[in-house]
């Protein structure tokens, strides 16, 4: 983590050194950006943490852990498939998982389906793209969560 902080300083000096109005604009902009996504991540966090507290850790460790099975492969991709959660917020929200005591393949299978699965906006992928499109790549999404579920399974 160091050396990413050291490597980010020097770029942003070297940045500063070649053109400093440009750098100045790219500074302002991204911390516009950071500040328009602090509260829906803020919020995704607060109620993952909510949740936590109230699920007691041997419960979720049952359900999710790594003796869960095809019952948490199961959950997951479930709750991954209708989940609304926006991508930059996965990564923190897997790791507060992990700790919890949740295996890497029911995590691997949550993430991926979340960002590949829409059941949730399967009406408007019919809409533009037709029922057969909609249907098939949500299927195939699915099953392709379900392997590299195992596929982590395996190596981890």
């Amino acid at each position: 983590m160091v050396i990413l902080i050291i490597l980010t300083f020097v770029a942003l000096i070297v940045s500063l050194i070649a053109d400093r109005k440009r750098t100045v604009m790219g500074i302002k902009k991204g911390l516009k950006m950071f500040f328009g996504v602090l509260p829906m991540m803020l919020n995704v966090l607060i109620l993952v943490s909510v949740f936590l507290y109230f699920v007691p850790k041997e419960t979720l460790s049952n359900l999710l852990g790594k003796n869960s099975g095809v019952l948490g492969i199961g959950i997951a991709a479930a709750l991954g498939s209708v989940a609304l959660i926006p991508m930059f917020i996965t990564y923190p929200l897997a790791a507060i998982l992990l700790k919890s005591g949740v295996s890497y393949q029911v995590i691997a299978v949550f993430i991926t389906t979340m960002l590949m699965v829409g059941v949730l906006t399967l009406p408007v992928e019919i809409k533009y793209f037709g029922l057969k499109v909609g249907i098939v790549r949500n299927a195939l999404s699915f099953i392709g969560a379900l392997i590299i579920g195992l596929v982590i399974g395996i190596f981890l």
